[in-house]
């Protein structure tokens, strides 16, 4: 498995993930900090249950894919006490910060086209970052080759909750998330495109079928929080 200590670069990223690759470059300094407060906390909380999910796997290698600053690997790292956990992102000034907190095992990679074997991995998980990606049926077909066969993928991103909460939830992502953003990191555009973004993201069913047609079987979706985060499991056929 490659080791992090070296953080190779990739080729430059074009398109959507050139746009994302900036705004994430812009905000990593202050990444944590806007996460935390934002989510009243609540990220504690959803990266807990991922890492318990997976330990239930048993697995001997995880890969966590757009690993961003690092907390979820981290989290893993904790509950998974006997596996080798790798973080991947596109993002340096991202796995610097991951690096500074103490996650050990990094490389610059894009999700698109990872450097990496076939079937390497036991599980992968990808926290908050599917949804960024340059083409999510790309993306899911990268992670279902870099894992085993009957390996686990866990999937954990933003969803809309139902109604009567919606209606607030929509007012809170879009006027009032990026107004506390700005103070937070300087930065309102990363978290307008955030609230866009999770407007187009499919959830519940749909994202269950479009894992299962990557090459997964058993989708399941967990919503969390009354729907505002939703947690996808599936094992690779």
């Amino acid at each position: 498995m490659p080791d992090s200590r070296a953080i190779p670069s990739p080729g430059p990223a074009e398109g959507k993930g050139a746009a994302v690759q900036r705004l994430f470059g812009a905000i990593a300094r202050r990444y944590d900090l806007a996460n935390h407060l934002l989510s009243g906390g609540l990220d504690f909380f959803w990266r807990r249950r991922a890492a318990k999910i997976v330990r239930s796997w048993k697995p001997a290698r995880v890969l966590d894919l757009a690993t961003g600053s690092g907390d979820l690997a981290l989290a893993l790292a904790k509950a998974c006490r006997e596996a080798e956990v790798l973080g991947a992102d596109f993002c340096l000034p991202m796995l610097l910060a991951a690096r500074r907190k103490g996650v050990r095992n990094l490389i610059q990679a894009d999700g698109m086209s990872l450097p990496l074997p076939d079937a390497a991995f036991d599980a992968v998980t990808i926290a908050f970052g599917l949804r960024n990606m340059e083409s999510l049926q790309r993306g899911l077909a990268e992670i279902a080759r870099v894992l085993r066969l009957g390996g686990h993928l866990l999937v954990l991103d933003f969803s809309l909750p139902r109604a009567p909460f919606r209606g607030l939830y929509r007012l809170y992502l879009h006027r009032v998330l990026p107004l506390f953003a700005r103070l937070l990191t300087g930065d309102r555009q990363a978290y307008e495109y955030l609230g866009a973004s999770i407007e187009k993201f499919p959830s519940g069913a749909e994202m269950n079928a479009m894992i299962e047609a990557a090459g997964f079987a058993d989708a399941k979706c967990e919503p969390l929080t009354g729907g505002v985060v939703s947690l996808y499991t599936a094992a690779r056929k």
